[in-house]
């Protein structure tokens, strides 16, 4: 099994010598003094988050954790206060529709020096999967500067690596088409569209060997399945537009992200409290990104779901590990005081239902949850319905200790191959406190 290549990338860019753990951690410590600085004196937002805090006199890891985090709604109450330099230097910026009382988007700024970051980061990150020999499609957006794709091909183009961007998985014969005459190998994409392509196109599909899923939880069913039915590697990123695209990516160990150490420190924090939690524990994702032009940020929390590993990883890196991640905090909800449903562990009996093409799970009352389903083919939908309805009621039963009702209802919704937003996250609505606030 080869070391990650992110560890000698790491290296080279961060100069660190002996290359080991404490020196990286020295080097982050260095770039985090730097980067609240930077932020300080040029953040009209950190400017005033900051103020009051004698950033000389933060010597150690320990007042770095007594700093306040930053949030989402921070940005999209004020995107623009966040910003470091002039407006006419920024290259992209990418607006989020995200879910929220404001009615703000957030917006996230980038240089061209940001990006190229990025793209040193998915150079070395595909590494761990791909090379020369390989040829790779990518399912995400990639006609504009600096999108997803376009950064991509940029990275694989330096290791000669051939790279065609398809683009949002829209026309399933025309993706096929693209497989099977370009002798593609490799596919990078959104899980429920990688999915959704398997089991309408199997054909085609055989043909892969190797997919990295990004953007969204994968949950182990669907790993699972494409390991089991065609014999994939499946590779696991994590990322999100706000640390710059890339956050970490699995070696050949299949077992955790290895992190874009140079460029971000990630924290792990209890979410009620906000303190550090051991490693091994589960929390909240926290991180700070260096070196950025444009836009840093400083604690920000992502209200995604993860846990650093105790162990070392089997690839032998000094880097840390984190735990594939395990959702969104606001994925998890509160059916009674001390009982809560996640919408992880219903996906994983959900999509284990090879027939489902698309679900949405609702709370409608305190013991009543509908699932909305769509099928490939109506005409089996009936039977498996009821499928649908006994696993379910057999796991709130099991988990929660509740009798829950479960109303499955077939419904006409939106197909994988009709998404028009590779950020959009799936999320359970919860229409108690809608009404609530009515």
């Amino acid at each position: 099994m080869k070391k990650t290549p992110l560890e000698e990338w790491i290296v080279k860019r961060t100069g660190i010598s002996p290359a080991n753990r404490n020196e990286l951690e020295s080097y982050q410590f260095k770039k985090m003094i730097e980067t609240l600085n930077y932020a300080k004196e040029n953040s009209p937002f950190y400017q005033k988050q900051l103020n009051g805090i004698d950033l000389e006199k933060i010597s150690t890891w320990d007042d770095i954790k007594k700093l306040p985090f930053t949030t989402g709604e921070d940005i999209k109450t004020e995107p623009f206060e966040f910003l470091c330099i002039p407006q006419s230097r920024i290259d992209r910026i990418v607006t989020l529709n995200t879910s929220g009382t404001s009615g703000n988007k957030k917006r996230i700024f980038f240089t061209d020096h940001d990006l190229q970051k990025t793209v040193d980061f998915f150079d070395y990150g595909m590494r761990s999967l791909v090379d020369s020999a390989d040829r790779v499609m990518v399912l995400l957006p990639g006609q504009s500067y600096g999108s997803i794709g376009n950064l991509l091909k940029k990275a694989l183009e330096r290791t000669s690596t051939a790279c065609l961007v398809f683009g949002l998985l829209t026309d399933l014969d025309a993706a096929e088409k693209m497989i099977i005459e370009n002798e593609i190998n490799c596919i990078v994409g959104i899980p429920i569209q990688v999915l959704y392509l398997s089991r309408i196109k199997k054909d085609g599909f055989k043909r892969i060997e190797k997919v990295l899923l990004s953007t969204d939880y994968v949950p182990q069913a669907m790993v699972k399945e494409l390991n089991q039915k065609f014999g994939c590697q499946v590779f696991n990123h994590y990322g999100m537009t706000e640390m710059g695209y890339g956050g970490g990516v699995e070696c050949e160990a299949l077992n955790g992200y290895h992190l874009r150490e140079g460029d971000l420190y990630f924290e792990i924090v209890d979410p009620v409290s906000g303190s550090s939690v051991p490693d091994g524990v589960y929390g909240e994702i926290v991180f700070t990104s260096f070196n950025r032009e444009a836009m840093p940020l400083i604690r920000y929390r992502t209200g995604d779901i993860g846990a650093f590993s105790r162990t070392k990883c089997q690839c032998g890196t000094f880097l840390r590990t984190m735990k594939k991640v395990e959702g969104r905090i606001n994925n998890r909800i509160q059916l009674q005081d001390d009982v809560f449903v996640d919408l992880k562990e219903l996906e994983e009996i959900l999509l284990a239902v090879e027939e489902l093409v698309d679900y949405q799970v609702t709370i409608k009352e305190k013991a009543i949850v509908r699932i909305e389903v769509s099928f490939y083919h109506d005409e089996q939908s009936e039977e498996t319905e009821k499928q649908i309805k006994v696993r379910l009621e057999a796991y709130f039963q099991e988990k929660c200790r509740l009798s829950i009702q479960v109303e499955v209802e077939r419904k006409q919704l939106q197909k994988p191959d009709q998404l028009v937003n590779s950020m959009i996250k799936r999320k359970i609505r919860d229409q108690r406190v809608a009404e609530g606030d009515q």
